[in-house]
C-alpha cells in the first residue's frame, strides 16, 4: 500500500504574497518610521518567573506575582542547562504536569486530575491550533523559544474550551534590531544528532527579523526506532508608522516520530529482556507536517488605547501506517499483533482576532472578538483488520498487510466565534481585582464520505473568572479565585453522530494560594489549594443502561507547592510537588457498573521534580530527579502504571566567551519504567540510560 506524506502540499508562498499585498498600501502611505525601541522586562532564567508577564493566563499584562491564579514560567537558559531536548521534557519539569504522549495522540499531558488534548490546551506563541481526532503535534521542541508558560486550572476566558486541566504556551524569541547569532550541535547515544541555528538583526530603517532552524534524528535506543524532526521559524517586525506596527510569522515543521507503540507485558509486568524490541512492522510510517502564517497589525491609537488585528493560517498534514496492538501469549511464547491501522488527517485553520486594550488609571482592560474556520478530513482503513504472530526476540518484522482499504471517511467544517472581555482593576497599591467573561460558539457540519448520514451541530459555552490578589508586602501576595470553563466530550473536529447531541462539559474551580519572593529574588515560592468539578461527562443512563447520557461528574482537589532557592552564590535548588485527589463523582459504564469513587485514568496522586544547579566561573553542573506516582490506565481501576523516579544530570564548561560545551546524562540509574500505556497489554517504555554532548555558540 502506497501512502503519501503530503510533504510538498504546503501553500506558503500564496500566503506570503497575500500578506504582502494587504500590507503594501499602508507601507506606501508614508515613509518607513524607525522601529520603536522594545524593552523586554528581564526575568531571570532561574526561579519561577514571578516578575514575568504570563500571556497564557491573562491579557492584562500583569506579572505572575499579581495574577490570582497558579502560573509558572520556565526560561530558555534553564531548559538548556538541564539538557531537555523535547518540549514535553521541559513542560513536565514544571509543577503538576505529567507526560502521556504517544504516537497516536502526538503530545499530551495530564494535570490536576484531567488528561488529554480535550482538557489541556497547547499553544504556540499565543495561537491555539484546534485538535483533530485528539492529536496535537506542535510545538515539539524548545529551540527558538524564549520561555514556556503554564497556567493550571480552567483558562477558558483566555483561550476557549478545552482547558480544564491546564494551558501551556511556548513563547518564541522575538525579532530584535540588535544583531545576534546562536548555534548548537549535539551528538549522543542511539545515533542521536541534532543542530540548531538562530539569528536576529535589523531590517531596513524600521524593522527587525528573527529566524530559527532546527533538525534532529535518533534511533531512540530501540530496534527500528529511527525518528527525525526539522523546522524553520521566521519572524519579522516593522514599524509602518510611529503608531502602527506590523508583525509577520512564517513557520514550517516536519516530523517523522518514532514508530514505537509500546512493549507487551509479560505475566502482567515489564520485561527488561524486551526493552530494545519494537513490534511494529518494518515499513511502518508516521509523518506530521505543520505550517503556520501570521500577520498582526497593532495601532497605538493613544498612549492608553491600542487596537490589534491578528490574521493566522495553520495547516496540518498527518499520516500513520502501523501495527499498533501487541499481546504476549505466555503459552505459545509469541507476541500476537493486531490493529493494522492506516489513518490520515488533512486540516486547515484560518482565524482572525480583533482586540482592543486600554491601560489607564487603575484599569488594564482587554476585549476582543475571535473567529475561525477549520476544515478537517479524516481518512482511514477501518475496521483495521489484520493479524500476525512473531517471536519475542530475533523476529522478522514483516510488512503492513491489511485486508481493509484506505478510504476517505468524513470531513467536518467548523466555524467558531468568541467574544471576551477581561479587566485587571487595581483598587489600591495592595489589592488587584481580575475579572473576565467569555462566550464561545461552535458550529460543526459533518459530511460522511462513505454514504452515512451527516449532521449539523451547534455548541456554545460561557466562561467566567473572578479573582483577587492582596499584596501583604511588596514581594508577598495572597490570592483567591473562582473560575469556570468547558471541554468538549471529544475532539470538536472529529465529532460523530452519537456525540453530536451532547453539549460541552462544564467545569468550575475554587482556588487560593500564596506567592512570595525573598531576599531580592534569591528565593521564590508559591503554593496553591484548589478544587475542580466537571459536570456533563458521558455516562450510561441508570434507567436504560444501553443509552449514554450527559449525567456524569468528575472532580479533583489538591495542593501544589513550588520553590526556587539560591542556597549559596553558586548553588540554586528548584523543586515542586503536587498531591491530587481525583475521582469520578458519578459515572456508570457498560453493564450498569458504577465507577463513582474511582480515580480517572492517567491521573497520578502525586508527582514531584527536583533540580540542584551549580555555576561558578567557567563551570556549571546540575542534577535532578523526576517522580511520577502510580496511575490507573482504566476507569475500573483494575490495572495501573507503576510509579517511577528518573535521575538526570548535566555538566557544562564555558570554553570561551562564545562557546559552551555541555554533557547531558539521562536516566542515570537506567530505570525500567513506563511513561504511559497503550491499552491494557502494552506500555510505552521510557528511554534507557544515555548521554549527549552538545556545543553551543553565541555571538
Amino acid at each position: 500500500m502506497m501512502f503519501s506524506s503530503h510533504a510538498c502540499s504546503t501553500p506558503i508562498r500564496p500566503i506570503v504574497a497575500a500578506i504582502a499585498l494587504l500590507c503594501a498600501p499602508a507601507a506606501r502611505a508614508q515613509p518607513p518610521a524607525l522601529m520603536p525601541v522594545v524593552t523586554i522586562q528581564a526575568a531571570s532564567d532561574d526561579g519561577l518567573g514571578l516578575k514575568r508577564e504570563i500571556g497564557a493566563a491573562s491579557r492584562s499584562g500583569r506579572a505572575a506575582q499579581d495574577l490570582p491564579a497558579s502560573v509558572e514560567s520556565l526560561g530558555a537558559a534553564s531548559i538548556e542547562a538541564r539538557g531537555d531536548v523535547q518540549l514535553k521534557d521541559a513542560v513536565t519539569r514544571t509543577t503538576g504536569l505529567t507526560d502521556i504522549s504517544s504516537p497516536g495522540n502526538g503530545i499530551a499531558y495530564s494535570a490536576r486530575g484531567f488528561s488529554g488534548n480535550s482538557a489541556i490546551a497547547i499553544l504556540e506563541n499565543g495561537q491555539r491550533p484546534q485538535v483533530g481526532s485528539g492529536t496535537a503535534s506542535y510545538p515539539a521542541d524548545p529551540w527558538g523559544y524564549e520561555y514556556i508558560e503554564v497556567l493550571r486550572g480552567p483558562g477558558s476566558v483566555i483561550h476557549g474550551s478545552g482547558t480544564t486541566g491546564a494551558t501551556i504556551n511556548a513563547v518564541r524569541k522575538a525579532p530584535t534590531r540588535a544583531a545576534a547569532f546562536e548555534a548548537m550541535a549535539g551528538i549522543g547515544a542511539g545515533r542521536a544528532l541534532r543542530a540548531g541555528v538562530g539569528a536576529s538583526g535589523a531590517l531596513g530603517q524600521g524593522g527587525a527579523f528573527r529566524i530559527d532552524a532546527y533538525a534532529d534524528r535518533s534511533d531512540g535506543l530501540i530496534e527500528r526506532g529511527d525518528a527525525r524532526h526539522g523546522k524553520v521559524l521566521a519572524s519579522l517586525a516593522y514599524a509602518l508608522a510611529p503608531t502602527l506596527d506590523l508583525e509577520l510569522q512564517l513557520d514550517h515543521l516536519e516530523q517523522k516520530p518514532q514508530r514505537y507503540f509500546g512493549t507487551p507485558l509479560v505475566n502482567g509486568a515489564l520485561a527488561r529482556a524486551l526493552r530494545r524490541q519494537n513490534y511494529n512492522v518494518g515499513d511502518a510510517d508516521i509523518g506530521l507536517d505543520d505550517d503556520k502564517a501570521l500577520a498582526r497589525l497593532t495601532w497605538r491609537v493613544t498612549p492608553a488605547l491600542s487596537v490589534s488585528n491578528e490574521l493566522v493560517y495553520m495547516k496540518a498534514r498527518r499520516h500513520w501506517r502501523n501495527v499498533e496492538s501487541y499481546f504476549y501469549d505466555a503459552q505459545a511464547k509469541l507476541v500476537e499483533r493486531s490493529d493494522y491501522i492506516a489513518i490520515a488527517h488533512d486540516q486547515e485553520q484560518a482565524g482572525n482576532r480583533l482586540e482592543a486594550r486600554w491601560d489607564a488609571g487603575a484599569n488594564r482592560l482587554a476585549a476582543g472578538w475571535e473567529a475561525a474556520t477549520i476544515n478537517f478530513t479524516h481518512t482511514n482503513n477501518a475496521p483495521y483488520g489484520g493479524a500476525s504472530s512473531v517471536a519475542p526476540t530475533g523476529f522478522a518484522p514483516g510488512v503492513f498487510d491489511s485486508p481493509d482499504p484506505l478510504r476517505p471517511d468524513f470531513t467536518t467544517d467548523t466555524v467558531t466565534h468568541a467574544l471576551y472581555v477581561e479587566d485587571a482593576y487595581r483598587f489600591s497599591e495592595t489589592v488587584l481585582l481580575l475579572a473576565g467573561l467569555r462566550h464561545d460558539r461552535y458550529q460543526v457540519e459533518r459530511t460522511s464520505l462513505q454514504g452515512a448520514a451527516g449532521f449539523d451541530a451547534t455548541l456554545q459555552s460561557t466562561a467566567a473568572r473572578l479573582g483577587l490578589t492582596w499584596r501583604l508586602a511588596p514581594d508577598t501576595s495572597l490570592y483567591g479565585q473562582v473560575s469556570s470553563g468547558s471541554d468538549p466530550v471529544t475532539s470538536l473536529l472529529s465529532l460523530n453522530l452519537a456525540n453530536s447531541r451532547y453539549k460541552l462539559t462544564r467545569s468550575r474551580q475554587l482556588e487560593t494560594g500564596v506567592k512570595q519572593s525573598l531576599a531580592g529574588g534569591k528565593a521564590e515560592w508559591t503554593a496553591a489549594l484548589y478544587r475542580i468539578r466537571k459536570d456533563d461527562i458521558i455516562t450510561r443512563d441508570p434507567a436504560k443502561p444501553a443509552l449514554s447520557i450527559q449525567g456524569g461528574a468528575q472532580s479533583s482537589r489538591g495542593v501544589e507547592v513550588s520553590a526556587s532557592v539560591a542556597l549559596a552564590p553558586a548553588w540554586r535548588l528548584e523543586a515542586n510537588a503536587v498531591y491530587t485527589d481525583a475521582q469520578f463523582d458519578q459515572l456508570v459504564e457498560s453493564g450498569n457498573v458504577s465507577r463513582a469513587g474511582n480515580r480517572p485514568a492517567d491521573a497520578p496522586t502525586s508527582s514531584a521534580n527536583l533540580w540542584l544547579g551549580y555555576r561558578s566561573g567557567d563551570w556549571r553542573a546540575g542534577g535532578g530527579a523526576r517522580y511520577v506516582g502510580a496511575r490507573f490506565i482504566d476507569n475500573a481501576n483494575t490495572q495501573s502504571l507503576p510509579a517511577y523516579t528518573v535521575l538526570d544530570a548535566s555538566v557544562g564548561w564555558q570554553a570561551s566567551r562564545h562557546v559552551l560545551v555541555q554533557l547531558n546524562l539521562r536516566n542515570l540509574a537506567d530505570k525500567l519504567y513506563a511513561s504511559t500505556s497503550y491499552g491494557g497489554s502494552q506500555y510505552l517504555l521510557g528511554a534507557r540510560r544515555h548521554a549527549e554532548l552538545t556545543v553551543q555558540w553565541r555571538y
